[in-house]
């Protein structure tokens, strides 16, 4: 019982921490929302960039969703949900081509072979979900895609849908919550 009350109060803790850093962002990019305009020089195309580099890493996680985030309080919050649900989904390219050229390393053997069965079952339900939700896993998926030699373009359509859904949504949510941040602000 001790330690359920631990894992509780720890995941909590982290909910209230996530919860206040993204308060902290959306109000700094409120605070700063000019100078972020000043940014549009790089525009849709820097989403686009930053999303593909973001999700190309295999290794390293590079936390790209604070860029589209950003971008929907600035910019047009559907076409950077657009335009990031592409390079999300090309970035993606290196876990399959990891995967189907064998030379993947999987360090979590057991999670491989678990979202290796479900990639078997039903691959494109699995592509779709993990990549509708941030979660560390989706590389692993890509990793099995690659491996079992899912079809490269039903793979990119699945994780295209998935992560477009996700980017409109956090576009939005940078949106919305830009301006409810400066009424807060009496900006």
């Amino acid at each position: 019982m001790v330690g359920f009350s631990v894992k509780a109060s720890t995941r909590r803790l982290l909910r209230l921490m996530a919860l206040t850093m993204a308060f902290l962002i959306t109000a700094l990019i409120a605070l700063y929302r000019e100078r972020l305009r000043e940014l549009a020089g790089y525009g849709y195309p820097g989403v686009f960039l930053i999303s593909l580099l973001g999700n190309a890493t295999v290794i390293f996680p590079v936390p790209s969703l604070m860029a589209v985030f950003a971008g929907g309080g600035v910019f047009n919050p559907a076409i950077v949900g657009l335009v990031a649900g592409v390079g999300e989904a090309l970035g993606e390219l290196t876990g399959y081509m990891a995967g189907y050229g064998g030379k993947a390393v999987v360090e979590d053997r057991g999670r491989y072979e678990r979202l290796e069965a479900w990639m078997r079952r039903n691959g494109v339900a699995t592509i779709f979900a993990l990549s509708l939700i941030p979660n560390p896993f989706f590389d692993l998926a890509g990793i099995a895609a690659g491996a079992l030699r899912f079809p490269l373009g039903t793979f990119l359509l699945s994780c295209w849908l998935g992560k477009t859904v996700k980017t409109l949504c956090v576009a939005f949510a940078g949106a919305y919550s830009i301006g409810f941040i400066e009424r807060l602000l009496g900006a």
